[in-house]
């Protein structure tokens, strides 16, 4: 469950009161004393949640010990029932304990990585996992609407709003109170409806909005013996991307990325060389771009040549359509009916591509930088084609589906292509 809440909302009251229904809930089918966690990106940030349990567990009589510190912070209750504060600052306090309930307070300040890793320990026990948090102001891009949004019909998730006016203490004419008449009177309507009516407000514009956290971000790893595919983009201002990927089935796993800015491809090499998945590279991809001569050995010449200039990787290059090419990494977004499964997964770490499609920030200046189209004042899309910008990793990404996979439906085509090994 996701609560977006606006300011002064309630929220952390209500998030306490999930976990103690949830608690009598849980009580009734469980042969074990009970574990939960509050996760914050910090300890302070579960305090509140924290002091509300204290307070209604002591009034019920079931408290039994209860710390002063939250730093980390401990409730346990008669029962046997243990309450632990988890600050998503150290990524251990995220794991070897498998909890039975996860309140994640303030959750629009968790990045992404903590996000998967509170999925990950919920899933051992089938934990439920409700996440709080009020909207950031500016476009509401990012994981949590993100996830707002998409577990809002969701089978086995929920999502609602929790508007700043439900707070009948603060504001007791409710959404007529005048305080609140007065923000929305002075207030632009874009701050009113993500601070205040805890809306999101999606961004205009971007070009990937099916991409889901919940859905496209998982931990894939690498694995060991199976090729590899390096599917790349070069640049140098914007970023040199490399996406290193599985191929299983028709699903693609993109396990690790090298996302560099300013670095020449010398330097991208060296890292590339280093690392642990070097030994299983097999088959590549790059830019129609990257295989052209500019009075000097192209990329693809350089990274077919052998140790230390390359690696020894031949690279195919195709001339793609760039609207062709979006419909088609579109496809592979898109879960199977059946599955649920789409057809690529990204793990977390690979925070180059997840910026561009506006998921986390830019890992180089912490900014939102996320491949759009180009619109008016009013957010109307003008033109027939993307800016061609934050999307290097993303373009790879289409080059490598498109020489694996083929253009599907989304292009006519004169020729076959064949390859030959």
């Amino acid at each position: 469950m996701v609560i977006s809440g606006g300011e002064q909302s309630g929220k952390s009251l209500t998030m306490a009161e999930k976990l103690e229904t949830h608690y009598l809930e849980d009580g009734d089918n469980e042969n074990e004393a009970l574990l939960y966690w509050l996760v914050g990106h910090s300890y302070d940030h579960t305090r509140k949640e924290f002091q509300y349990l204290v307070e209604d567990f002591s009034k019920l009589g079931a408290l039994k010990f209860a710390s002063k510190a939250i730093n980390p912070g401990l409730i346990e209750l008669h029962d046997g029932t243990i309450i632990r504060t988890k600050s998503a600052d150290d990524p251990r306090n995220l794991m070897m304990e498998a909890p039975h309930g996860i309140l994640a307070c303030e959750g629009s300040n968790l990045d992404l990585e903590t996000f998967e890793r509170i999925m990950g320990r919920a899933a051992p026990k089938r934990a439920w996992v409700i996440i709080g948090g009020t909207l950031e102001f500016g476009g509401s891009v990012g994981w949590f609407p993100q996830i707002l949004t998409g577990w809002r019909d969701g089978q086995d998730t929920a999502s609602f709003e929790l508007p700043t006016w439900t707070n009948h203490y603060l504001y007791p004419g409710g959404r007529n109170d005048p305080e609140i008449l007065r923000l929305e009177n002075d207030s632009s309507d874009q701050f009113f409806m993500e601070r205040i009516a805890g809306k999101p407000v999606p961004p205009r514009g971007l070009v990937f909005p099916e991409i889901r956290p919940d859905i496209h971000v998982k931990p894939v790893e690498y694995v060991e013996g199976h090729p590899v595919h390096l599917w790349i983009d070069p640049g140098y201002a914007g970023a040199y991307a490399v996406n290193a990927c599985h191929i299983f089935h028709d699903q693609v796993h993109m396990f690790d990325q090298v996302y560099v800015q300013g670095k020449v491809l010398s330097e991208v090499m060296w890292i590339v060389q280093h690392s642990p998945w070097i030994n299983d590279v097999r088959f590549g991809v790059i830019d129609i771009a990257g295989s052209q001569h500019q009075g000097m050995p192209s990329h693809a010449e350089i990274w077919l040549q052998e140790p230390p200039e390359g690696i020894g990787l031949y690279l195919n290059s195709t001339k793609i359509n760039i609207n062709e090419g979006t419909e088609r990494l579109k496809g592979f977004l898109k879960p199977h009916p059946l599955t649920n499964q789409p057809k690529i997964l990204i793990n977390p770490r690979c925070t180059g591509i997840l910026s561009e499609f506006g998921l986390v920030p830019n890992p180089f200046d912490g900014q939102t930088r996320a491949y759009r189209w180009q619109i008016d004042h009013e957010g109307n899309i003008v033109g027939t084609v993307p800016i061609d910008k934050w999307n290097h990793a993303i373009k790879a990404l289409i080059y490598g589906i498109w020489d694996n996979f083929g253009p599907g439906y989304v292009a006519s085509r004169q020729k076959i292509a064949v390859k030959y090994w």
